[in-house]
């Protein structure tokens, strides 16, 4: 009886390791130390959230599954009149005195909750059986992409696409739906920013302008090569200190921790990501409903698809689309969020003995 209900120790662990790599990286990768005592904050705030959690249990949680869902949207349609405009996307929501923040994250925790209520409740037989979660996944979808921010509306259609195909479905309908993603891609490029093109276009050939658009994954390839095995030591990266890195604290954190800590740091860093989701598969397994192994599921669907593209990015192997490296790049409400997810799909564990 006692292993039946067995507490999941390694989740945080292992994200409390994260956390620390990544208040440690940041405070070499930024600019000023502010940067990391805010990082810190942020932190701290995010654990409250997940004791908060863990304090209303699974089923009070599930329960706020569409509430949460469509104050998301709101807060989106909000951004859309109100936010405000930063880096060229008007991502961001200020209210009153409270510090802003990006509805998109709170997005896909809450496309995550409502997906996974949908798909459990309603067996998908058909082509239509599909509209009621292809809406779910669309609306916030299209609300982020009009921001525009492309980087969190690929991981909200990554979280749909990935939940669908987990739960599963027929090779006649996945090739329906490869068929008509297809014929969406060259419908939705003349919708795309100009800065969102160059960056697509710069991906495939980086040295074609070395000066512009292809700047950042050239100088992230440097200092990612020039590490070496051992790193050149704390603060010592010439490419990160000298300013070569665009958005080192951001995005492009990972070249810093290469440089610095080489080889070894790099693949460490590699290393605590795949047993966090291992972690997080083993945890999906061990639910005996449906509806908690896709939560758990979109959960590390979320995180694991914004590791694979930060990577692919600093590596060159994926344009660049301003997603940042979960628990590690700098960023208030994606860390906030990050560490909610985390804490929702450990409560959706912990309480999976227990009846809805």
């Amino acid at each position: 009886m006692m292993a039946m209900h067995r507490l999941e120790i390694f989740l945080p662990i292992v994200v409390f390791i994260l956390l620390a790599v990544g208040l440690v990286t940041l405070s070499t990768a930024a600019p000023e130390m502010s940067f990391v005592s805010k990082q810190a904050a942020f932190a701290a705030a995010g654990i409250i959230a997940a004791a908060v959690i863990l304090f209303l249990g699974r089923k009070r949680i599930v329960d706020l599954g569409f509430p949460i869902y469509w104050l998301s949207n709101i807060l989106l349609i909000a951004t859309r009149f109100f936010g405000a405009e930063k880096n060229g996307a008007k991502s961001w929501l200020e209210i009153g005195p409270l510090p802003s923040f990006q509805p998109s994250e709170l997005a896909k925790i809450a496309l995550i909750m409502a997906l996974a209520i949908i798909l459990h409740e309603k067996p998908i037989k058909n082509i239509k059986d599909y509209l009621q979660a292809v809406i779910i996944i669309i609306v916030p979808f299209i609300l982020v992409l009009l921001e525009p921010d492309l980087g969190s509306a690929l991981v909200l259609a990554a979280i749909g696409g990935g939940m669908i195909l987990v739960r599963g479905i027929p090779w006649k309908h996945l090739v329906f739906f490869a068929l008509m993603f297809a014929v969406l891609i060259p419908l939705a490029w003349p919708k795309l920013e100009p800065h969102q093109k160059t960056r697509i276009i710069a991906f495939m050939n980086p040295e074609a302008d070395p000066q512009g658009s292809g700047y950042q994954v050239i100088q992230s390839r440097i200092a990612i090569g020039s590490g070496g095995l051992k790193g050149k030591g704390y603060k010592k990266g010439t490419q990160a200190q000298l300013g070569f890195i665009p958005y080192r604290y951001a995005d492009f954190i990972f070249p810093v921790l290469a440089e610095e800590g080489g080889f070894f740091a790099s693949v460490g860093l590699l290393l605590l990501f795949l047993f966090l989701f291992w972690r997080l598969t083993a945890m999906a397994s061990e639910c005996l409903y449906e509806r908690d192994q896709l939560i758990i599921t979109g959960i590390l669907i979320m995180i694991s698809f914004q590791v694979i593209v930060n990577l692919g990015v600093s590596l060159g192997l994926a344009p660049v689309t301003g997603i940042t490296l979960p628990l590690i790049s700098y960023g208030g409400t994606s860390l906030v969020s990050t560490i909610i997810a985390l804490s929702l799909a450990y409560v959706i564990h912990r309480d999976r003995y227990k009846d809805f």
